[in-house]
Parts: C-alpha cells; structure tokens; sequence
C-alpha cells in the first residue's frame, strides 16, 4: 500500500502500515504478524467477523446498519501511525477517506502554499472521519499530522464512492468535511439514547398491539401509542415530531434507512433490536422504563416540534404540504436576520428553503474566493469568519445570516466560514431561488432616497385599499422618516383608530421614546401668525392645522398607553410640557385646535404629579408570590430597587440591593463587593433538579426569570460541578390539605381569581414586546409578566405537589373531586388562567396515571365540570366569608415541588405499577 504523499520517506519507514485482519493477542494488543496473509479479497468468515467485533467497539459506527459494517468489514484497510507522521498535506488530490479508530490528529491549514506557515485548527479524535473530497476530487484542504500513535481505517475512493451511493444517509453522519474534532457525547444524546430504552421496553412489557414485536414496529402503531399515554402529546404530527427526535439520533431506525418518520405503515426497529437475538427486558428494565416514562414523554414533547421542523426542511420544496410551509413560515418569522423582511417574502421563503447540518467543529462550509452559491441563515451553533492575512474577524451565532453579498454582487466569497461548534444547523437559499424572490420583492419595492442612502422602503400590499388606491408596507427608514410617512397616511380620528394604536404599541420596537419624542415634537409645525385674515386664505394653513392635529392625536393615545412608563423618563414628560404649552398658544388663535387642550392638560398634569411622587420615595421590592400577601399587588417599575439573595457554593447567602432591571454584570459586581472577593465570579440558575443555567451578563432582570423553586447562585467557574440545590429547594414534604380541605372550593377559585386579575392588571402590554424581541435590547424589565407565567407554573404545580403528597388513596379521591370543583368555579369566573393550569395539573403523568385514585365516584365530577356557565367575573358573586383573610393569604403562597422526577417517585410510591 503507498502513501498519498509519496515524498514522505521518513513517514514510510516510520509508519507501520497493515492489511486488515488482526487476531487479538495477549493483553489486547494486535497481532501484525498475520496481518500481510490476506487482502480484501483473501479474507475469510473468521476474518470479518474479527474485523467487526472491532469496529463495533467504535462509538461512531453504533448507527450503522449491519450490512454497510459488514461491507466495511470487506473492504477497508488498517493503518497505524506513529505520532508525528503527515499523512497528506493540504493541496493534493486525495485518494482515500478515513476513520479514527484510536488517538488522534492534528488539523493544520495554511494561507500560502508553504506548508512551513501551517497552523493547527482543530484536532481530530475517536469516532470522527474526513477525506470525502473523494467524492468530487477536489483538492485536500488540509495537512493532516498524527499527534499520537493513531490507528485509522482506510477506504480507497472507488469503495467509498459505492458505498455512498447505497448508504448516504448512515455514512453522513459520520463525515466532517474537511475537518472534525475531538468527539464528546452531548448530555442530550445520552438523554435521547436513554429515551429509546424507555420506549422500547415500555412498550415490550405492554403488549400493545400485534405489531409491536422485538423485530419491527409499525409508523402507525408508535403514534397511536405515544399519543394514548400522555395528554403533554397534543397532536399526531407531535408524536410524529418526537419519534423524528429518535430517529435523527438513530436510536429508531427504518428498515430502509429512511431519514423521516412517518405515520404510515411502515416499519421502524429500535436499536437494540438491530441484532436477532436481542433479549427482551427483565422485570428489572420494565420496572425502571414504567418508572422512566412519564418523564422520557415530557422530554420528548418538548424537543419533538424542532425535529418536526427539520423533518420537514429536509423534504425538497415540491413535496412539502400546506401545513408543512405554515410550520416553516412560523419559524421564520422569530429568525433576526429576516426581521426587516415583510411577511410577503418570509412565505415565498418558506416555500424554498433548504435544511443543512453539520456535524463537527472545524468544518469549512465555504472557502474564500469561492464562487458564491447559496444564503445562509444560522439555526443553530456559531461560525468564525476568517479572512485569509487576518484571521479570525468575528463570530456569527444563532439567528445571524451570512453568504448575501456573493450573490447580491455576483462577486467572489470574500471570507472563509468554519464551524465554531459542534452540531451547527443552517437554513439554506439557494442563488437561484434567492435571485428570482429578491427580483419580485423589488419589483413591489418603493425606496425613497436622500444623497443615494436609503431613508425609507415601503412595499406594495397584494390588496388595494377600499378606495382602489396602492396600500404601502413600511419594510425599513430612519425613524425620522417612518414616523412622517405614518402622520401623512393616519386618519384624523382620535377615538378610534386602529391603525394609530398599532403603531403606539410598537413603537418601542424600532423607536424608542427619547427618539420618539423630539422627532413628534417636530412633527407639530410651528407657525407665527402675524397677519391672520391674509394667512386663512392660503392653503398652507390648512395643511399645518392637519399637520397638527395628526400630532395631536397621535401623542394623545401614546402618552395615554405609555401610563406609568413615562414617569420614568423625564425627557418624555419636558416633551409633554412643551407640547401643551405650544398648543395652549395655538388655541387662542385656532379654534378647530381648541377640543385637544382639556385632554393634554389632563395627561400633563397627572403624570407630572406623579413623576414628582416618585422622586420622593424608592419602592423597594420582594420577587415572590408571597409578597404584600393581603395587600393589593402593585407593579413592579423598572426604577424599583430589589433585595436580591445570591448563595455561594457552601449555601450561605448575601443579600443585595439593585435595581429591577439590573443586568447579570450588575449582580454579580454587587455580590463580589458585598463578599469583597477578586474571584471571577460566574452567575447562575440552579433548579431543584440540579439543572445549571450560566446567565449571560447582559441579561437583564436576571431574578425574574427563576423558575419555582430555583435559586441564584454566584461561585467561581471551577466550582460549578460540585454546586449542589438548598435544601428548601425540594419543596414541602407534607400537603396542606388539612388547611385547605376546610376552605370553600368556591372562595379557593375567587380568590385565586381576584390575584390573577391583580397580577394581569400589572402587566403593561409593552412587556409582551420585551419578552418577544429580547429585554436585553431595551433594558427594561418584564418582572409583571414573568409573575403571571409564574403564577400559572404554580398553580399547576401546586395541584401534583398535593395529589402526591396524598398518601391516603380516599382522601386523594376527594382532593382531586376538589380541585375539579375549584377549576369548575374557575370557569365560572371567567379565570381560564388558574382553570387550565390546574387541568394541566391534573393531566401531569405522576397524577394522569393514578388509575386507582381517578377510577373512584369519577362519572359526577365529570357531570359537575359540564355544568360549568360562561359568565363575565363579578367579585359580589361571592359573599365573603369571616375566614377569607385565611383563603386568600393561602391561595397567594402556594407551597410546591417543582422538581418533575421527584413528583413521579412520589407517585409511583403512592400506587407501585400494576402488574
């Protein structure tokens, strides 16, 4: 066998190179001695199955069907390579594609063609391969150098070729072209791999069906199964979308090694099931998987529409359905990069968009100076864009898009992109779809101009007005000049107007107020009337009164919706002042201006008082649902100052001040002043699971977004593995259904409704925007609405926390018959917050699955939830009674246990699995 790089003479006689076949010898070494009897063609049954037994200890080849191992096994040829040995350098035409089956490679690249200026990029490692640049004889784009005594397996280009065309989809996962790196299961593949156990053994100890054999499952089958087992499984195309989650990590497979998962009949083998004599589970496996599965199903509801979606990209444009371009379109509307795009072209892009993955760190997705092809949009992972002379010049991450400007221009890639991580996923245009879609869209494209900049690009609605006249789109300006199209286009209605209202709410989006303000201010003209009786009769009066008037109306209903957001900002209420104190003059002398003065003067007044209260006293928060317990709710203002406990590691804690909005980088510079250390200090969210969120440090009102039970950790980063949950963290270990099971269902429900109402009315509807488009961005907070959610996670929780906590199977029986009356009063009140979130709590698979518990005196409460009336919420509905101090104290500080493993323990200690 000769070397690729036949100048190599020091690698020649330094490398040991070997013909498969190796028998083990002592100690698990391999014998070479016989490794030159047999060439491919020479090798025997025995032979093969050595080879195989081999190959099967190399984590990478777990997914791969038999007969593509077993074809391996026939014709691929070892390698062993002592370290410091180039096995081809960048530039020549490459001959064979390789596996690393042990140590590992160095990734050298250089700018020039002296291969003495190389530097090494990645490191290749166990399980990952390269050298597909077979495939379309392209030049090696890079020096591979072994860094350890490294064994490899070799497949030369005709084999390859052969094999790729029969087994495209299995070999793809395995190629990281050109380069890879060292491999490291992800935890969540390890959760998906376990996934498929549960599954499967599940289903094997049920016997659901003739189909669900050892051997073969039927599409059909595993989507009627999955939905019947918990109600977290919505729909069948959601079921569909979690067996894709398995099928992609090849824990499920079809039989024809098909890459979607379909609700049809056709056949599906689970992994384990790969191999004939594969055993079923002992009791011991079934017990664990019956243990195992409600969480395994909430693991997988939740990951299943992302693999629906990715199923779905990977269909080519012509095949995809209806439903299929909505699922897309719905995606692209949350990606940045498309933000300035109207949703006309997000639904044209829909319907061309391409899937692309990439399974390794280090690979090349395009050189520079290559021809450009295709537009990229990253939806999942990071790249690096290097500039040959410069490097590295920045990193793009998710949501970003790059490969435009080749195609706008028609010119060369100007930079080389390369995977930052591991497991990157793209969503890909293609030129020719990406010129045709670009040609339309400025074809209804209307961009108006000033000294050849862009300050203003509106599109053509696809519907007329009523009026038969062109409906324009605001696509993207200055907001100088957004604002001046918007006030020439409005109706002069100041009591309804949808159109105004639209653009108050999100305004905040594209403008905030300290540009807003001026920018209307000087959208009211000012006009010096010296000689009045000459002035009516020109026409430019009558365009500044209108002028006016659409000012008018429009800082109205923004300073009307704004509320208690302007008491924040001085500059919005100087804007205010000035503004009224210019209309007060133009009212003397134009009548038709006269009707706006008492609405202004109303607004100025009250926010002027109250931006004066607010200087005199800092409200200082608790961010917790038993906070002011009896007394009414307030809103949390992004000028309030919050007491904030941070724990270390040993769980002692400090306790700080800082504002409501303050950023991760605010927080953890506090907690390091308070415990006056110089240690670097990572900020974090630990939930009662263990589960580590790192906090970024420009996230903001970091607090709010804990979950139940979570807490806020601050430790140094080498102390992050052995950071272990408080105590108080597990939630109660009693119930309180002795305080609670006294109280009325129907004062429950009431009150529960009078707090949800509190904590809605304290959410201001610009939160909504903050939350969608990214707090970080406005620096503002969004506690009020993260109280609400809360509230409902809550109140869900709250439901399994008792039901679990129950271990009387009677008194259970009357807990649940309460909680449905409670949830009927709910309905009642028109609170569908609270009435869903304790259905949800019911429908949880630690309570759902209670079947002794739901099988008693269950046909009344269904005829009691039947019964439940739509009508409007009416606090005098319910007289109070002398205890409601007691129920609405216990309703508002609800003790739970949030941690989703340990309520299914609690369950299954509560009612063992039926035999």
């Amino acid at each position: 066998m000769l070397w690729e790089d036949v100048s190599c003479g020091a690698a020649l006689r330094a490398a040991s190179v070997f013909i498969w076949e190796f028998h083990r010898g002592c100690g698990g070494q391999w014998n070479a001695a016989q490794g030159h009897k047999h060439t491919p063609s020479e090798r025997s049954g025995e032979d093969v199955d050595i080879i195989l037994t081999r190959l099967r200890e190399v984590k990478a080849f777990h997914r791969f069907p038999p007969a593509l191992l077993l074809q391996i096994c026939a014709c691929a040829f070892y390698e062993c390579l002592e370290k410091g040995i180039t096995l081809f350098r960048q530039g020549d035409i490459g001959t064979s594609w390789y596996a690393v089956l042990s140590g590992s490679l160095d990734v050298k690249v250089s700018e020039t063609a002296n291969h003495q200026d190389a530097v090494t990029i990645c490191t290749l490692g166990i399980g990952t391969a390269f050298g597909e640049s077979i495939l379309d004889n392209t030049p090696r784009h890079a020096t591979i150098v072994s860094r350890e005594t490294s064994e490899l397996l070799r497949i030369e280009q005709r084999e390859f070729k052969s094999l790729w065309e029969k087994y495209r989809q299995s070999l793809a996962g395995l190629l990281a072209p050109p380069y890879g790196a060292m491999e490291s299961g992800s935890n969540n593949d390890k959760k998906l791999q376990r996934a498929g156990k549960v599954l499967r053994n599940a289903i094997l100890s049920r016997h659901v069906g003739r189909q669900f054999q050892p051997q073969c499952c039927v599409g059909t089958e595993l989507v009627d199964w999955l939905v019947l087992q918990s109600a977290c499984v919505l729909t069948r195309s959601h079921a569909v979308g979690m067996w894709q989650a398995l099928l992609e990590e090849g824990v499920l497979n079809h039989v024809d090694q098909e890459l979607g998962f379909q609700d049809k009949y056709l056949f599906y083998r689970f992994l384990d099931d790969e191999e004939e004599d594969t055993p079923l589970p002992s009791e011991e496996e079934k017990r664990e998987s019956e243990e195992e599965l409600p969480e395994t199903i909430l693991l997988l509801a939740q990951i299943g529409p992302d693999a629906l979606l990715r199923m779905i990209l990977r269909k080519s444009p012509g095949q995809r359905t209806g439903d299929d371009l909505e699922i897309i379109y719905d995606e692209l509307l949350h990606i940045k990069a498309l933000a300035h795009l109207s949703n006309t072209v997000k639904r044209e892009l829909a319907s061309v968009v391409i899937f692309e993955s990439h399974a390794k760190a280090g690979t090349v997705l395009f050189n520079q100076g290559e021809e450009g092809t295709s537009w990229y949009i990253i939806q999942k992972g990071s790249v690096n864009v290097v500039i040959y002379g410069k490097g590295v010049v920045c990193t793009l991450h998710e949501g970003d898009d790059f490969g435009k400007l080749a195609l706008v221009t028609d010119s060369p890639r100007a930079a080389s992109i390369v995977l930052r991580e591991d497991n990157c996923h793209f969503l890909r245009v293609d030129k020719e779809d990406f010129n045709r879609i670009l040609r339309d869209v400025e074809a209804n494209t209307v961009r108006l101009k000033e000294h050849e900049q862009a300050v203003l690009v509106l599109e053509k609605s696809p519907r007329a007005s009523t009026l038969g006249s062109i409906k324009y789109t605001v696509i993207s300006g200055t907001p100088e000049k957004i604002l001046e199209h918007f006030l020439e286009a409005m109706r002069m209605d100041i009591h309804h107007n949808p159109a105004v209202d639209d653009f108050v709410l999100m305004h905040g989006v594209f403008m905030p107020n300290s540009q807003l303000c001026p920018l209307l201010l000087a959208q009211y003209p000012f006009c010096h009337f010296f000689n009045i009786s000459s002035f009516i009769q020109t026409e430019r009066l009558e365009y500044a009164l209108n002028s006016k008037r659409r000012a008018l109306i429009l800082a109205l209903r923004w300073a009307s919706t704004q509320t208690y957001l302007l008491q924040e900002e001085p500059a919005a209420i100087s804007f205010l002042e000035e503004l009224y104190g210019s209309l007060s003059n133009d009212s003397r002398i134009l009548r038709a201006l006269k009707d706006f003065v008492p609405d202004l003067e109303k607004i100025v007044k009250s926010h002027s008082e109250e931006a004066k209260s607010m200087k005199k006293k800092t409200l200082i928060r608790q961010f917790s649902n038993g906070e002011e317990r009896l007394q009414k709710k307030q809103p949390i203002r992004n000028h309030d100052d919050i007491l904030l406990k941070v724990y270390c590691g040993d769980h002692t804690y400090t306790t700080i001040r800082v504002a409501v909005a303050a950023t991760g980088r605010e927080v953890i510079s506090a907690v390091a002043d308070k415990l006056g250390t110089t240690d670097e200090l990572v900020l974090l969210h630990l939930s009662s699971a263990c589960e580590k969120q790192i906090l970024k440090q420009n996230d903001v009102s970091v607090f709010s977004a804990l979950s139940i039970n979570g807490r806020l950790f601050a430790c140094p980063r080498d102390q992050l593995g052995s950071l272990t949950p408080l105590p108080d963290q597990e939630g109660p270990s009693a119930g309180s259904m002795s305080t609670f099971e006294l109280m009325s269902s129907k004062d429950l429900a009431y009150q529960m409704t009078l707090y949800d109402w509190e904590l809605f009315s304290c959410v201001h509807e610009h939160e909504l925007l903050y939350h969608t488009f990214g707090r970080a961005s406005f620096r503002r907070t969004t506690a009020n609405l993260d109280l609400f959610l809360r509230r409902f996670n809550q109140v869900q929780l709250w439901v399994v926390t008792e039901v679990c906590l129950c271990s009387q199977l009677s008194k259970r029986v009357q807990l649940l018959k309460k909680f449905i009356k409670i949830a009927a009063h709910c309905r009642e009140f028109k609170n569908l917050n609270s009435f869903f979130a304790i259905i949800m709590g019911m429908s949880n698979p630690a309570v759902s699955r209670l079947s002794q518990t739901w099988e008693r005196i269950i046909a009344n409460t269904i005829r009691q939830v039947r019964h439940c009336r739509s009508q409007p919420f009416n606090p005098e509905i319910c007289q109070p009674n002398k205890n409601q101090a007691d129920v609405r104290g216990y309703v508002r500080k609800l003790c739970v246990i949030d941690n989703q493993r340990a309520l299914t323990q609690l369950s299954y200690r509560m009612e063992p699995r039926r035999t």
